[in-house]
């Protein structure tokens, strides 16, 4: 039997996931083979997996079930997260053939270079390339193939991460946190703004303690000033950031530095102190109020959005309350809202009285309403303010793209480019914002 070179992947969870599969995909590419879509026919399904959720996993399951069906004969590869953390059960399943770790997914391309049909009955551990991921201390550079986003380019700056969080699974996943050398990320940087890109997101696992594992004296607040004095780029954003990262430079650098898009995503989870506290999260309530509301403050239009889980062990009616009046009050655009579920080898498994499934239905509702009168709130608290709009896509005479403080807005077309900056004032039609250009930048 002749393998092809027809290959196809899929990428589940994180920006960081999305950007490593690039990287994948250029070595395959260079290497003469050819790119399919994953609903068609191929030799090769490649799976980049999430182990965030139980949902994650279970999605992964079919999307690797599903590439077997699509051709029997295919080698199917999971790689990422869920490959890391659980690759002797998932090569029980008949429809995976190889399970490559985090830190070996440069190593996929020789895999499949060496398959042929002499190996089809290799030894249980010869199908599994991975080793133990606190061995490594260095963060490994990838092939420059960053994340393209039509106008906009991600770099990744780190990886890993050393909170150990009682609910979570990634550093045992992704290892401890290792940051990437800071002349690397300039150099791509550079290399992007050369191909003309104007928008960067920084982006990793735990960017903000990037730089203190390195020898370079340099921190997270100088890799952003950094960056933003590379020529030719206009736009930074970042991918997420913990509440407990944010100093004071970071604020200050946040409202004085214009190339800093006013939008922050946090990693928040919870803004109760017993929850937060039983979730081994480092921070308290009053730290979330006090340097969340100090960045609205000194932070024009600053928008927020961020991660909340509900219904974590022991959360009552009291606990649930505490994080929704805070979110409440801070104010954000929109949520990214969890039910809390519990991870094999977490501590928070082991966590005695779990709440019920319809006391979490309930709270995830209550919290997606007020996500959903929020959003409305600071669509409405931008009318009629002047901003600049990076072109995304353009399709059917409408432009699209979005604000510096991240609203997805609607421009008419009068001729524009993808990667072109305009200047609007901001209107709401039938619950959509939509700009009037001003003048083009």
């Amino acid at each position: 039997m002749k393998f092809g070179k027809r290959v196809a992947f899929y990428t589940l969870g994180c920006k960081v996931n999305q950007y490593e599969t690039e990287s994948i995909k250029k070595q395959f590419l260079e290497a003469g083979y050819e790119e399919v879509n994953f609903s068609d026919i191929s030799d090769y399904y490649i799976v980049n997996s999430c182990t965030v959720t139980s949902i994650a996993d279970k999605k992964t399951r079919n999307i690797l079930s599903r590439a077997k069906k699509l051709n029997k004969d295919s080698k199917v590869i999971i790689t990422g997260c869920y490959a890391q953390t659980d690759g002797e059960s998932l090569l029980e399943k008949d429809y995976i053939d190889y399970v490559v770790g985090n830190t070996n997914k440069t190593e996929i391309l020789q895999l499949v270079k060496s398959i042929s049909i002499e190996n089809k009955n290799l030894d249980k551990e010869d199908k599994i390339i991975s080793h133990n991921i606190f061995d490594d201390f260095n963060y490994q550079e990838l092939e420059f193939a960053t994340m393209r986003e039509m106008s906009r380019a991600y770099v990744k700056i780190q990886d890993g991460c050393n909170e150990f969080c009682s609910y979570c699974k990634i550093p045992f996943a992704r290892g401890r946190s290792r940051s990437r050398k800071l002349d690397s990320i300039l150099k791509e940087v550079e290399t992007l703004t050369k191909e003309g890109y104007k928008e960067i997101i920084l982006i990793g696992i735990n960017m903000g303690v990037y730089g203190e594992d390195l020898e370079e004296s340099k921190n997270f607040e100088d890799l952003l000033e950094l960056v933003t004095e590379i020529k030719g780029v206009e736009r930074v954003r970042l991918g997420s950031i913990y509440p407990d990262k944010i100093n004071d430079r970071f604020i200050n650098i946040m409202a004085t530095n214009s190339k800093m898009m006013p939008h922050l995503h946090i990693s928040l989870q919870s803004c109760d102190d017993k929850i937060l506290k039983l979730m081994k999260r480092k921070y308290s309530a009053e730290l979330i109020r006090n340097k969340l509301l100090e960045l609205k403050k000194k932070v024009k239009d600053l928008e927020f959005t961020a991660d909340i889980i509900v219904g974590f062990p022991q959360e009552e009616e009291e606990n649930f309350k505490n994080t929704y009046n805070l979110i409440r009050e801070i104010g954000f655009s929109d949520l990214h809202i969890f039910p809390y579920s519990d991870r094999e080898g977490t501590i928070a498994s082991r966590l005695p009285l779990k709440v019920d499934g319809n006391s979490k239905k309930k709270r995830v509702k209550l919290l997606d309403q007020l996500r959903k009168e929020m959003a409305v709130e600071s669509k409405i608290k931008n009318i009629d303010k002047n901003t600049k709009v990076l072109i995304e896509n353009i399709k059917d005479g409408i432009a699209y793209g979005y604000t510096e403080n991240y609203h997805r807005i609607r421009i008419l077309d009068k001729g524009y480019k993808v990667n072109e900056i305009l200047e609007v004032k901001i209107k709401l039609e039938e619950g959509k914002l939509y700009g009037e250009e001003r003048e083009k930048i």
